[in-house]
């Protein structure tokens, strides 16, 4: 989606607010949450299909090596104080972002598993490949007004890849990046060292290097309407102690965020950063979300879970804010839409 504008290209697709928000064609769609705000479709409990781990270099392994495990301070224990500055910039190796990857990592995944999956390599034809966090992109975009966003559309044997293309503003203000933010980027990660351990029982080591090359991915399946999907999306950590070990009802997402103190920063909150825990949870079937809140100092004072089925209510009664139904179908409406718009099958 692009701030301004629509636009079709061979195997781009940029989907925009038009200055007529009720104007639908075949090349455009309208974002406004209004015309979403239907019942709430149909989505599969996503399932776990396998997963893969990115190493310190960034190499590909068909493993779970790079999963991590949850191990939160003792309830009953003084505040964590974790001090998220610590290591910055000494011991911080950040993913070099002038790599594209593209889809290339769960392409390598899909191609060792093809004759795996339930149904044969057939039920790929009519699927959807794509990564969560392009997804979470589709969910959040009706109430989205900062950020553009295009994707570059691709058919081949009848299954539709989907791939996020940086944009120049996208890439501009990378570039740009101010110093506070590189250094808030950090302390998400430094979070992530404080409350995970390499093994179960484990204790967490916060002196090591923040290293985001990093990953444990999982892959899942899903549908949403009549729209099969198959997805990759990063996994923090696992809980030993969840009520299920099955994934990925055991996943755990980590997130800080910084401290509130009146009612108009934590509606602000609700609004804005609650949306995308709950589309980025909620899609891949991660049960909650625990949440580090930060001092001005960079120091975590608090810890607060927030359990993803019940992110909405903090915003149903508030005119202002968000409604899954109107994010999952507009999802749905744009994958209809990227299949009706992408007829080209590479294959030949």
């Amino acid at each position: 989606m692009e701030p301004r504008g629509t636009k079709r290209r061979a195997e781009k697709l940029e989907v925009a607010e038009p200055r007529n928000k009720l104007a639908y064609s075949a090349s455009s769609l309208p974002t406004e949450p209004a015309l979403y705000s239907g019942p709430f479709p149909f989505y599969r409990r996503p399932s776990e299909l396998g997963c893969f781990s990115l190493d310190a270099q960034r190499q590909y392994h068909g493993d779970a090596r790079a999963l991590r495990y949850y191990s939160p301070p003792p309830t009953n224990g003084p505040g964590p104080e974790f001090d998220l500055r610590d290591g910055y910039p000494d011991r911080y190796l950040p993913r070099d972002e002038e790599v594209r990857e593209g889809l290339d990592h769960l392409l390598r995944w899909l191609l060792e598993h093809r004759g795996q999956l339930e149904g044969g390599p057939g039920w790929l034809a009519g699927a959807i490949v794509t990564w969560r966090g392009h997804l979470t992109k589709l969910l959040t975009t009706p109430y989205e007004r900062q950020e553009g966003w295009q994707l570059a559309a691709s058919r081949f044997q009848g299954t539709l890849y989907l791939s996020e293309v940086e944009t120049p503003a996208a890439r501009a203000q990378r570039l740009a990046r101010p110093p506070l933010l590189r250094e808030l980027m950090y302390m998400g990660y430094k979070f992530e060292q404080y409350m995970c351990a390499d093994k179960p029982g484990g204790s967490p080591d916060p002196s090591g290097e923040v290293n985001t090359n990093v990953a444990f991915c999982s892959v899942l399946r899903s549908r949403l309407g009549n729209h099969p999907l198959l997805f990759s999306g990063e996994v923090d950590c696992t809980d030993p102690q969840a009520p299920s070990t099955q994934p990925p009802t055991c996943y755990v997402e980590l997130k800080t965020s910084k401290e509130m103190y009146s009612p108009g920063q934590w509606r602000s909150f609700y609004r804005h950063k609650l949306l995308k825990w709950w589309a980025q949870s909620f899609l891949p079937g991660v049960p909650k979300v625990v949440a580090g809140f930060r001092n001005p100092e960079g120091f975590v004072c608090s810890l607060k879970t927030f359990p993803t089925m019940e992110m909405f209510e903090h915003v149903r009664n508030d005119r202002d804010g968000w409604n899954p139904s109107v994010c999952m179908n507009f999802c749905a409406a744009f994958l209809s839409f990227a299949q009706s718009t992408v007829v080209q099958d590479d294959s030949r």
